[in-house]
């Protein structure tokens, strides 16, 4: 018996790897060589490439599509419709697949709904991507990215809650009271 919950309706390819006590519901496909984490939600009509690697905690809402070279860290949020891509200049007639390259998306990072990744870039722990945001390239940690195309337009705490840096250099999360420090456009919390 398994230690995870599979929907009737989802595809497990043998040789992945399901992470204890996480969920999959309708019509999701996981493939050979993928790597789901623990306690992870994994919405309906989700695919999961081959060697896709997913950490633990990570929510995955409907209609996303992870192909080869994505990698999500821990806690990661991936919205409605989300779309990550692994090919910078696919064509249907040219077969690229020795040219796939790797996304990676780090720990506690949220891309809101209907955002679009372009491949080969990495997305900074606990930044945040509005919904509908087009991402071209790389996001710091902490930062807010939106529009078309991304642009940096703020800083967000791990909360969740944007944060203002004072003439210190310091901001604190209003939720959490967590604190943070900004130096050469370098977000830490401290």
């Amino acid at each position: 018996m398994s230690n995870y919950f599979v929907h009737p309706s989802t595809v497990i390819d043998d040789g992945c790897s399901i992470g204890k006590d996480t969920k999959i519901w309708h019509f999701s496909h996981v493939m050979t060589g993928a790597v789901v984490g623990d306690k992870c939600i994994i919405g309906q009509n989700v695919f999961i490439g081959q060697h896709v690697l997913i950490g633990n905690n990570v929510r995955i809402q409907n209609n996303v599509s992870l192909y080869e070279g994505v990698v999500c860290e821990d806690d990661v949020f991936l919205g409605p419709s989300v779309v990550l891509t692994n090919v910078i200049n696919p064509r249907s007639k040219v077969s690229r697949k020795n040219q796939y390259q790797k996304t990676i998306i780090r720990q506690g990072a949220t891309i809101g709904a209907n955002a679009t990744i372009v491949c080969g870039i990495e997305i900074g722990a606990h930044s945040f991507i509005g919904a509908g945001t087009v991402v071209t390239k790389s996001v710091p940690a902490y930062a807010l990215f939106v529009g078309n195309p991304g642009k940096h337009a703020g800083w967000m705490s791990e909360y969740g809650c944007k944060i203002k840096f004072d003439d210190s250099n310091r901001a604190v999360c209003p939720e959490s009271g967590q604190e943070y420090l900004i130096q050469n456009n370098i977000v830490k919390r401290v």
